[in-house]
């Protein structure tokens, strides 16, 4: 069965996220998060990307993305997904034992100037309703 096929229009803006397989983690130290903020970084060196907002979580990750052109948010989410997997593998000693994902990333085009901030928030606070710490008050 063919994939379907994904908004992918430049101009847009697009709720993005993914899970680690299992539910297992993703990140478990600072380096861990701090790899992903790399290869992030290069990611939007590769595609031009405006990484409006993002938001690590254990398990999983949320990104607010806002593509120039059409296609730039399908090479931008390709390059990232395959290189921070290859390099998760490389770093754990578990190349080849299956995916690192529960499958393909989400993507969600935002749909005017209220969605926005009511995704942004949510990316924001992700972190404060899961009780992770990350508060002002923290």
């Amino acid at each position: 069965m063919p994939r379907r096929l994904r908004i992918d229009l430049g101009g847009f803006v697009y709720h993005v996220l993914n899970r680690r397989a299992g539910r297992l983690s993703l990140f478990k130290k600072d380096e861990d998060y701090a790899s992903f903020t790399n290869v992030l970084d290069e990611a939007s060196e590769r595609v031009p990307m405006r990484v409006v907002a993002y938001c690590l979580m254990p398990n999983h990750w949320h990104l607010v993305l806002w593509p120039r052109h059409d296609g730039d948010l399908a090479r931008y989410m390709q390059w990232l997904t395959t290189t921070r997997m290859r390099r998760w593998h490389a770093h754990h000693g578990t190349r080849g034992t299956g995916p690192l994902y529960q499958g393909r990333y989400k993507s969600f085009p935002i749909q005017d100037d209220r969605h926005f901030l009511i995704v942004s928030r949510y990316v924001e606070r992700n972190p404060l309703r899961a009780n992770l710490g990350f508060g002002v008050n923290s």
